[in-house]
């Protein structure tokens, strides 16, 4: 659910719960990150809902910020943005199936092509349809996901050269190791890809789009922007890893937050929430709030995680529910519609998406993709 409106309070008409989306935020990120990679085009990627961001809202924003293009992981993805009357170049990342490609033409989407036998695939649809394809190829250069082996690649440049009904606009690889803070891996995927691309040259031929950068690569490996970069989770204000070198300065378009649904006083010997993990041995006021990991607040964030309440940091106790997390304020003062900051700032305290993934043993993308569709999005 997404809503647009000048403030929290009509969010709040819908559920307490709320994602804030800065748009601001995100033009500021999208600037920084061009002004840096130039002349090397940005094709933003809105993958996962637009990396828990809101898919369609971003996309259109970006759109009116000057994006000629944009990235996603899946045809249902790029289905959406057509239907949403996102009409720019959509490039579709992830691997496809022979009986969708005819769906992929029919909307007009760019398909990677990461086989000889997909290519061919791809342009016996289009020959069918009447149709002229559009496709990325794929070299897979070390992260052995999808794509054609670096070593195996030229036949796939040469099919590609044989098709009559397919444009090849572009060709890329991925990074495995970009984030990191030895590079060496980083660099040797990048000389296979490099390599790849002469054969380009042995045959007197113009490379098409030449991209392999992403968040790690763009703020780490200058040498890698080519002719387009792909910035993910960078554009959204997080940088990839703990460890990568923070060039670029971004920040967090998103916050997470929620309200005070209720208040009790608990004593001792009264244990909080399911399992009974934690008790006081003194009196403590206590609040609910509703949210829980049906939202994607993971249970791995019972009596670890803290909370934002009235400019103080306070501990999450007890199990999270699927629906609602208690909060333990000792004896200090909290109301019912008191806002919590369970993602975000709030006077002077912050909680970061490092934060967060530190508590719950995983990555801050984990963290923004994880918060469930049914927290309403509020674009500000």
């Amino acid at each position: 659910m997404s809503v647009t409106a000048p403030g929290a309070g009509d969010a709040t008409v819908i559920r307490p719960t709320v994602v804030e989306v800065s748009l601001a935020r995100l033009t500021e990120n999208l600037r920084a990150i061009e002004t840096v990679v130039a002349p090397a085009a940005v094709m933003p990627i809105v993958k996962a809902n637009a990396y828990g961001h809101g898919l369609v809202e971003v996309a259109r924003h970006l759109v009116a910020q000057g994006a000629r293009r944009l990235g996603v992981a899946f045809l249902e993805e790029a289905v959406a943005l057509r239907e949403a009357g996102v009409a720019l170049p959509i490039l579709v990342m992830g691997g496809i199936l022979g009986n969708q490609i005819p769906l992929f033409l029919r909307h007009g989407l760019t398909l990677t092509a990461s086989s000889v036998d997909k290519l061919r695939q791809i342009d016996a649809a289009a020959r069918d349809l009447g149709v002229s394809a559009r496709v990325h190829l794929k070299i897979d250069t070390g992260m052995e996901r999808i794509g054609v082996h670096y070593y195996n690649a030229h036949g796939l440049l040469e099919q590609a050269a044989e098709c009559r009904h397919t444009v090849v606009e572009g060709i890329y690889s991925h990074f495995a190791n970009a984030d990191a803070a030895d590079l060496a891996s980083a660099r040797l995927q990048l000389a296979r890809f490099l390599d790849v691309l002469q054969w380009y040259d042995k045959h007197g031929a113009a490379p098409p789009l030449r991209h392999m950068a992403n968040s790690g690569a763009i703020l780490q490996l200058r040498e890698s922007h080519l002719d387009l970069v792909r910035p993910g989770i960078l554009l959204y204000g997080v940088y990839p890893s703990a460890e990568v070198r923070r060039t670029i300065p971004v920040r967090p378009a998103l916050a997470w937050k929620s309200r005070v649904v209720y208040f009790k006083v608990v004593t001792p010997g009264h244990p909080v929430s399911y399992g009974s993990t934690w008790q006081s041995d003194h009196p403590v006021r206590m609040v609910t709030v509703p949210v829980g990991y049906g939202d994607g607040y993971f249970r791995a964030l019972s009596n670890i995680a803290r909370v934002i309440i009235r400019g103080k940091k306070y501990p999450v106790v007890g199990r999270v529910c699927m629906d609602q997390i208690m909060v333990n304020i000792e004896w200090e003062t909290a109301y019912n519609g008191d806002e919590v900051v369970l993602l975000g700032a709030a006077g002077d305290e912050t909680i970061t998406c490092e934060d967060v993934a530190g508590w719950a043993g995983t990555i801050p993308y984990e963290v923004l993709t994880n918060i469930n569709t049914r927290v309403p999005r509020l674009y500000v």
